[in-house]
């Protein structure tokens, strides 16, 4: 009996049985299909975290006080650090210091909310420089001004404000000479940003800009910095920018074992490392969890093997009556546990594909994210490459103690 013909019975072999065939398949198709839509997910994932990174600028360089955090609770007790002070930012600023710095301007945050005739809207304060701001974010200006270096000297209660903070309390006007509050304290808006959307892992739309030495004597009482970002003067000299900063903020603050450093440094390059890697991680785990449905998916195929090879005895013994020799009955059944698990393989990279391209849907639809659908052609050859392995791990056996029935035992079977 030649494979072909071996491979054509093992067809017709799960056509008789239709409803147990996809019953049988149904672990691998969810495991396939799974692996699929995390594969997608996780490459949407990347793309709209670069796209967002992409906008804070290859050159820019963040410095900020105390350890790198290891979660949420670390960041925000990095507020309360009072590391970097004025006389870093006079440090740094020095050319023999930092030769290839561009330009450098120190930021703090200011937790809470802005407010307009008693509404309230849930914003991201910020105290930093406008100008640096508009220049590092390409942020554009829809109405009014930026304030600059006079209104930081004299401590200006003026503010900038995203579009989502002037869709609020400004739908139908004009807001610059206007007024909103921060703390109880009156801002004049001076400038109004036009749309930008989410860069650097917060919207800018949803930005209030106010001077940093404001924002540190008026709204926060504080006479240090939550960050100073920095601009080197070309993307290929942030590595060596960095070195600078660190060897600067050392000596400033007398640092001689960089394990005790009590600043850290963040560039875009950094970011994307450590998000890949974390993405990375998190892809390997799921897909070990996956890896364990398949193996249950595959038990599954064997046992409704040996369960096929019981009920088909008298076939068998039929088949070898008529001239099919052992390696003939295991291919045969052979090709059945692989021929079902390959269609799950394959039903389940088309699933995972529309779930995949559901995902985008909704999550740009009404998430308001900016996310792109993307299939993975490598993880669909690998997930119909891994059901045809199954098949194989998981049928041998069902297929070997087939080929081993004597035929005048299976011709007796009833």
């Amino acid at each position: 009996m030649k494979l072909y013909h071996s491979f054509k019975t093992s067809i017709i072999g799960l056509r008789v049985n239709r409803v147990r065939s996809l019953l049988t398949i149904l672990g691998i198709v969810i495991g396939i299909s799974a692996i699929i839509l995390i594969f997608s997910i996780g490459k949407g994932a990347e793309n709209l975290i670069l796209d967002q990174l992409g906008g804070m600028g290859a050159e820019t360089i963040v410095v900020r006080p105390g350890q790198e955090p290891k979660g949420p609770s670390d960041f925000a007790e990095s507020l309360f650090q009072d590391s970097l002070t004025t006389k870093d930012i006079e440090a740094l600023k020095r050319k023999e210091n930092v030769p290839h710095l561009s330009q450098i301007a120190p930021a703090v945050i200011v937790p809470g909310s802005v407010s307009y005739r008693g509404e309230t809207f849930k914003s991201f304060n910020f105290g930093w420089s406008a100008e640096l701001m508009k220049e590092m974010y390409d942020a554009e200006l829809e109405s009014g001004i930026v304030f600059g270096e006079k209104e930081i000297r004299n401590k200006a209660s003026v503010a900038i404000i995203g579009s989502d903070v002037k869709d609020e309390f400004f739908p139908y006007e004009d807001p610059v000479g206007k007024n909103v509050k921060i703390k109880d304290r009156n801002f004049k808006i001076v400038g109004v940003l036009a749309p930008k959307g989410s860069i650097s892992g917060f919207n800018i739309d949803e930005l209030v800009v106010v001077p940093y030495s404001t924002a540190q004597k008026y709204l926060l009482g504080i006479d240090y910095y939550h960050e100073v970002i920095i601009k080197a003067d070309s993307p290929e000299n942030v590595e060596i920018t960095v070195r600078d900063i660190e060897d600067t903020l050392r000596e400033v603050h007398d640092i001689t074992d960089s394990s005790k450093d009590d600043f850290f440094i963040v560039t875009q390059e950094g970011m994307v490392d450590q998000i890949g890697t974390i993405l990375s991680v998190l892809t390997i785990f799921l897909s070990a969890v996956v890896g364990i449905a398949l193996v249950v998916g595959g038990v599954g195929v064997m046992n409704i093997m040996l369960v096929s090879v019981t009920e088909r005895t008298r076939e068998i013994g039929l088949r070898k009556a008529i001239g099919a020799t052992n390696k003939d009955i295991m291919a045969q059944f052979l090709f059945e546990a692989i021929l079902l698990t390959v269609s799950g393989g394959i039903a389940g990279v088309l699933i995972g594909a529309f779930f995949s391209f559901l995902t985008a849907i909704i999550l740009t639809n009404f998430a308001g994210l900016d996310w792109t659908f993307s299939f993975s052609t490598g993880a669909a050859l690998l997930g119909i490459v891994v059901s045809a392995g199954i098949g194989i791990v998981f049928g041998i056996y069902p297929a070997k103690k087939a080929s081993q029935k004597s035929p005048i035992e299976a011709l007796r079977y009833e």
